[in-house]
């Protein structure tokens, strides 16, 4: 695991350790250097991050450097946010969303 732009990033070699072994529920953002969406959700993920984090693990995870994982979990667009809880996949949302949207999204698996 590495941390970039303030986020851990994970791969598909990490990717069960890091986030389906993790104690906490863990939002994956599954990314791409090239998704301007991406990019302006990062901030957003950051505060939440901050602000969350004894109760959510954020990480992202590049689709074009991890092909395995992004295949396993059938993502097909970026950004697409998945939380996992229990090494389960438990909500998945594609496209950015603003902080506050995405806190009302999240509120139930906190």
């Amino acid at each position: 695991m590495s941390v970039t732009s303030g986020l851990a990033e994970v791969s598909d070699d990490d990717f069960g350790a890091e986030v389906l072994g993790a104690d906490l529920p863990v939002l994956v953002q599954f990314t791409a250097d090239w998704c301007g969406p991406c990019r302006q959700l990062g901030p957003v993920l950051r505060d939440i991050a901050f602000e969350e984090g004894d109760r959510l693990k954020i990480v992202q995870l590049d689709v074009d450097r991890n092909p395995d994982t992004t295949v396993a979990y059938g993502v097909l667009a970026t950004p697409t946010l998945m939380v996992f809880r229990d090494g389960e996949p438990v909500r998945s949302m594609v496209g950015a969303r603003p902080k506050r949207r995405l806190l009302e999204e999240l509120a139930d698996l906190l």
